[in-house]
C-alpha cells in the first residue's frame, strides 16, 4: 500500500509540475515575447509597464480559465464514464453541453445577462445541463433504476436535438447576437470578466473535492450496479449526486469558455492508462492533465498564426481526434 502511495504522490506532482511548466510557458509565449527569466523582475517591479500589464492583466487570467475548464472538463469526463463504464462517454456525447449550449444562446439572444449580469452566463449553461441530465435520467428509468445504454442512446439524441435549436436560435437572430454565438461556439479562453474567472476557479477546484468523496463509490460503480448495491452503494442517489456534479462542471466550462471538444473524452483515457482505474488517483490526477492539456492547446492556438488567434476548441479537436484515432488503433482505449 505504502508503494502505491508513493507511485501517486509521483504521479500527481508530476502531472502538477507540467500544469506549471505549461502555465510558465504561457506566460512568456505571445505576440509580445517576454523572457521567462525577466518574468519575476516584472512581476517583483509591479507598477504600470506595458510588460507588467499583458502578464497579469491578459495572461495569467487567461490561463488560470485554461487550468481550471481544462480540469473542469476532464474531470467531468471521468466521473461520467466511471458511472457508465464506458470509455466514449463524456459531457458531450450525453448531451449535457448541448444543454448548457442552448441555455447560454438563450441567454444571448434575450438578454437575460443585462438584466441578472455576469452571473447569468453560467447560470443559464448550468440551467440548461441540469434540464437535460434530468430528462435524459428521467426518460431511462425502470422500477428505480437507470438504463445506461439507453441514457447514452438518449443523450446522443439530445445533443443532436439541441444543436439543432442553436442552429434555429442563430437563425433568428440579430447580426450582433449571431457574431458573439459564433464567436463563443468555437471556444475562446479570451475571457476579459474576472469575476467569471474567479467563479470558474472556485467553482472547479469545489466540484473536485466534493467528487473526491465519492471516490469509493466509483471504483465500486466499475465492478456493475449490482455489485455495487451489494457492497452497500446506494446507486440510485450516488448517480444522481454525480450527474449533477458533471452537469455543473459542464454547464460552467460551456458558459464562460464556449465548445471546447475532447478534452473530456480524450484527457481521461490516457490518465487512466498512466494511473490505473482507481479514482482515488484518477480524479485528481485527469484534473491536472486535462488543466495542462487545454494550456497548452492556447498555446498553440494564440501562435500557429501569431498575431491572430485560433479559437481554442479547433486545436483540442483536431488533437483530440487523432490522439483518439490513435489509441483505438493500438488498443489502448480501456476502461
Amino acid at each position: 500500500m505504502n508503494h502505491k502511495i508513493k507511485e501517486w504522490l509521483i504521479i500527481l506532482f508530476g502531472l502538477l509540475a507540467l500544469v506549471i511548466a505549461v502555465g510558465l510557458l504561457s506566460l512568456s509565449i505571445g505576440s509580445a515575447g517576454i523572457p521567462l527569466k525577466q518574468i519575476p523582475q516584472i512581476l517583483l517591479k509591479g507598477g504600470d509597464t506595458a510588460e507588467y500589464s499583458i502578464l497579469m492583466g491578459i495572461r495569467l487570467p487567461r490561463i488560470l480559465l485554461a487550468i481550471s475548464i481544462g480540469g473542469s472538463l476532464s474531470l467531468a469526463g471521468t466521473l461520467l464514464q466511471g458511472m457508465f463504464r464506458n470509455p466514449l462517454v463524456e459531457p458531450y456525447t450525453l448531451g449535457i453541453s448541448g444543454g448548457a449550449s442552448l441555455g447560454v444562446c438563450i441567454n444571448i439572444l434575450f438578454k437575460f445577462y443585462v438584466v441578472i449580469g455576469v452571473i447569468a452566463f453560467p447560470l443559464s449553461g448550468f440551467i440548461g445541463a441540469s434540464l437535460v441530465i434530468f430528462l435524459v435520467y428521467n426518460l431511462n428509468r425502470k422500477d428505480q433504476n437507470v438504463q445506461s445504454n439507453r441514457m447514452l442512446l438518449t443523450g446522443v439524441m439530445i445533443s443532436y436535438v439541441a444543436s439543432s435549436l442553436v442552429m434555429l436560435l442563430m437563425a433568428l437572430s440579430g447580426s450582433d447576437d449571431l457574431q458573439n454565438i459564433v464567436l463563443w461556439i468555437m471556444g475562446s479562453l479570451d475571457e476579459p470578466n474576472t469575476a467569471l474567472i474567479k467563479i470558474s476557479c472556485m467553482g472547479s477546484l469545489g466540484a473536485l473535492l466534493i467528487s473526491y468523496i465519492f471516490c469509493m463509490d466509483l471504483n465500486a460503480l466499475t465492478l456493475g450496479d449490482d455489485e455495487a448495491a451489494n457492497l452497500g452503494i446506494n446507486t440510485t442517489r450516488t448517480k444522481k449526486i454525480l450527474f449533477i456534479i458533471a452537469s455543473f462542471l459542464t454547464g460552467l466550462s460551456v458558459s464562460i469558455a464556449g465548445i471546447i471538444m475532447f478534452v473530456g473524452l480524450i484527457v481521461p483515457h490516457f490518465v487512466r492508462m498512466l494511473t490505473g482505474p482507481d479514482h482515488r488517483i484518477l480524479l485528481g490526477a485527469s484534473f491536472l492533465a486535462g488543466a495542462a492539456f487545454l494550456t497548452l492547446s492556447d498555446i498553440i492556438a494564440r501562435m500557429i498564426i501569431a498575431p491572430l488567434e485560433l479559437p481554442v476548441g479547433v486545436i483540442t479537436g483536431i488533437i483530440g481526434g487523432v490522439m483518439f484515432i490513435w489509441a483505438l488503433s493500438r488498443k489502448q482505449v480501456t476502461l
